[in-house]
């Protein structure tokens, strides 16, 4: 799988399986207790897979699976997030500051109607473009904080196939 993606935060993939649904959600939950730097949690057909409480820091990414049923195979979809705490955070950061922005906006274009000053409003709307350039470049080191927490998710993951796989 390749993390080296500068755009996209949340990176999928996909792996197919010659097992049932029911199987591949088993090899999951006997192996909830083996690996003790990841908490496993299964509610069907969902595994969430997290970096445990003693190893995690603000970044750390979790994985979600979807073990979805295709006749006697399976398809796992795989999605990585950050937490869903701070992920929360930072969308409700960035609607935040695009409501500024809009307001801003409005607030300049009154002003302008009213052959007032816009400097003060155009001032805020530039900062607020900042601020946004600024969660992006955040959310990138985020990403490149969290990368190594990921490629041990995903290594569990095609452990836990490739052992089960083979029997």
């Amino acid at each position: 799988m390749n993390l080296n993606n500068d755009i996209v935060l949340r990176p999928r993939f996909s792996i197919m399986l010659n097992q049932e649904a029911k199987i591949v959600l088993e090899h999951f939950k006997s192996n909830t207790k083996k690996n003790s730097s990841i908490h496993v949690s299964v509610i069907e057909p969902h595994i969430f897979l997290k970096i445990t409480k003693e190893k995690q820091h603000f970044w750390s990414p979790q994985l979600h699976l979807e073990v979805l049923e295709e006749g006697t195979s399976s398809t796992i979809k795989g999605l990585f997030g950050p937490n869903p705490v701070v992920w929360t955070m930072f969308m409700f950061l960035h609607f935040l500051v695009a409501g500024v922005f809009i307001g801003c906006g409005v607030w300049a274009y009154a002003n302008h109607s009213l052959n007032a000053s816009t400097l003060l409003p155009i001032l805020l709307m530039i900062a607020m473009v900042i601020i946004w350039i600024l969660f992006y470049f955040g959310g990138q080191i985020g990403k490149e904080k969290g990368k190594e927490q990921m490629n041990i998710l995903y290594q569990f993951v095609q452990e836990v196939i490739s052992k089960n796989s083979k029997k």
